[in-house]
């Protein structure tokens, strides 16, 4: 049993096979979100932030291969297991194509969709995991230092910073060059499940234009990507 409640979308629109499913996800300690069709995923994995997302090929409105490519439009990170009762080698090979991490034809072993699911939450976690960062940290003419949770602006005042805020520095720094998805830093800094307006992020993203770029209008260091998240940059 997971010792972190791992949260899972399931996408199955068979009523009789999500009930089963979804009671033995949450017998084995996993908080489990379903949706019956594509289009309901879709809106809920815009607010929502999941650690795997269960998909059925078969879909009712939006097939499962179509929200599996659109997902993947503004996050490559999230495991996605596709569930089909197509055996054919030309569907699995277009699921993984389309994104799929895994495929599973139906039916299936219950213990062998348990054993897969850990396996991809596992692999998704380590690769998330990212080297600690030291606890000073410095970028053009800025200091951060972590331990204290103060920084250095460029113009060379000392400026107290937020636990959170520090928390999102720590973040963006430590995938340096990489877009950090809003659903991630939400999930990773607030522990939001259901997420608020992305002014919530903005804001700090503001302040830190302010702290630390010469020119906040055109940023150095800090950059949103519309639609999908924020990123750092130090080249």
């Amino acid at each position: 049993m997971p010792t972190k409640k791992h949260s899972i979308l399931l996408v199955e629109d068979e009523e009789n096979l999500q009930d089963t499913l979804k009671l033995n996800f949450e017998i084995e300690g996993y908080d489990v979100t379903s949706a019956y069709n594509g289009a309901d995923a879709l809106k809920v994995i815009h607010n929502e932030y999941f650690d795997l997302i269960i998909l059925d090929v078969m879909l009712p409105e939006i097939d499962g291969i179509s929200v599996c490519e659109n997902i993947r439009l503004s996050n490559t990170e999230i495991p996605i297991l596709m569930l089909s009762a197509k055996n054919q080698s030309a569907d699995r090979v277009l699921g993984l194509k389309k994104g799929a991490d895994d495929y599973l034809t139906k039916p299936f072993s219950l213990e062998e969709l348990l054993i897969r699911v850990r396996i991809l939450i596992n692999k998704s976690k380590k690769m998330s995991a990212k080297e600690p960062i030291a606890e000073e940290y410095d970028f053009g003419k800025n200091l951060i230092n972590f331990k204290s949770l103060e920084c250095t602006t460029k113009a060379g005042e000392v400026v107290p910073l937020t636990k959170k805020e520090a928390m999102l520095l720590k973040l963006l720094i430590e995938n340096k060059n990489e877009v950090v998805t809003r659903e991630k830093i939400l999930q990773s800094v607030w522990g939001y499940n259901v997420y608020p307006t992305t002014r919530t992020v903005d804001n700090f993203i503001l302040n830190f234009r302010k702290y630390f770029e010469e020119d906040s209008r055109n940023p150095r260091y800090f950059h949103s990507v519309r639609g999908i998240g924020y990123k750092f940059t130090n080249n």
